[in-house]
């Protein structure tokens, strides 16, 4: 349900649910914007298959999900859809043992641990990607995640890139029937908190919460056959090699990208918009989606994700333009006017 101005000098809220992967940029946004004189913006870091729900049934003015629904979906909801900026899944893990070296995997070994296939630390396959290492004789404890994921779906989705076994038992969703025996827990800080308090954890969680909590993320090999830690350059990376860049094609997932550069489990995040809405709410909305844009390289940076593609970024202003007012105006201009 839109919500309508308390007083005439208290300023409108715009309020925005979903992805837990997101939620440092829309928050590092959400303050920017704030500090130009925009609106407040709240954001919910809910997950994203109930920021989804919650923009679908119009609780809040936008919803946040890092996977972007197909095109009968946003018809039947009459939602718009934006890519915001780019980031990365990131494999990471409690193995105090290992100290100064980083853990290395491939696509094969991480599909196998997360189906409970290779369920030691000391496992042949481990040993041989880590030559040296002091892996531990001790059990692999997987943690993921319990509630609907855009993290979980781009994880599995690059799972499924690389394992016809994880494809035809799994494929690519938001919640996975995990095996018996992993610890699961919602949202990315859930996640993060389960592995820190587990020794011989493992899970997956957005690059910026491992860069935040200082996590030990893996080294992976990627579909060039190269080994490549988690950062931005390696993301940006995998998003030059992708259609994204070459043809402004956003609806594809990023993962398993060519290039020796580019970090295999690289991720779009997006928001959803109704296609129409009351015209105080829509400017006030508008207007922040704007600012962020128009600020993107800074902000992006900031908040440790890879900002769009000029290309990408102008298909995001095209959607914003193609919403209404109840009336059927356009309120994209209203709102760079104010």
């Amino acid at each position: 349900m839109t919500q309508g101005l308390a007083h005439a000098d208290t300023p409108l809220t715009v309020r925005g649910a979903g992805s837990s992967a997101a939620k440092h940029i829309y928050t590092t946004w959400a303050d920017a914007f704030a500090k130009a004189g925009g609106n407040p913006v709240e954001y919910a870091s809910v997950g994203s298959s109930k920021g989804v729900a919650a923009i679908r049934s119009r609780d809040v003015e936008f919803g946040a999900s890092d996977v972007a629904p197909d095109r009968a979906s946003l018809d039947k909801d009459a939602l718009v859809v934006v890519p915001t900026v780019v980031s990365g899944v990131v494999p990471f893990y409690n193995l105090p043992e290992l100290k100064a070296h980083t853990l290395h995997l491939d696509g094969d070994t991480l599909v196998r641990i997360f189906m409970g296939k290779i369920t030691r630390w000391n496992d042949p396959a481990l040993v041989a990607l880590n030559p040296g290492a002091p892996l531990p004789t001790a059990d692999i404890r997987v943690v993921v995640r319990a509630d609907g994921s855009g993290t979980t779906y781009n994880f599995t989705d690059y799972l499924s890139k690389v394992s016809a076994a994880w494809k035809s038992q799994h494929g690519a969703a938001n919640r996975i029937q995990w095996f018996d025996g992993v610890i699961a827990t919602p949202n990315s800080g859930g996640v993060v908190k389960a592995v820190q308090a587990t020794p011989g954890a493992i899970s997956y969680v957005d690059y910026t919460y491992a860069l935040k909590d200082k996590l030990s993320g893996a080294i992976m090999k990627n579909r060039a056959g190269v080994f490549v830690p988690p950062t931005i350059e390696h993301f940006r990376a995998a998003l030059s090699a992708s259609p994204w860049q070459s043809a402004g094609e956003f609806t594809q997932t990023l993962t398993d990208q060519p290039g020796a550069d580019s970090w295999p489990i690289t991720m779009g995040t997006f928001v959803l918009l109704p296609k129409i809405m009351d015209e105080t709410t829509g400017i006030a909305t508008l207007r922040f989606f704007t600012h962020a844009f128009m600020h993107g390289d800074e902000l992006a940076s900031k908040a440790n994700f890879v900002r769009l593609p000029d290309v990408v970024q102008a298909k995001a202003y095209r959607a914003l333009a193609t919403i209404t007012s109840p009336a059927g105006t356009p309120i994209a201009y209203a709102s760079l006017g104010q």
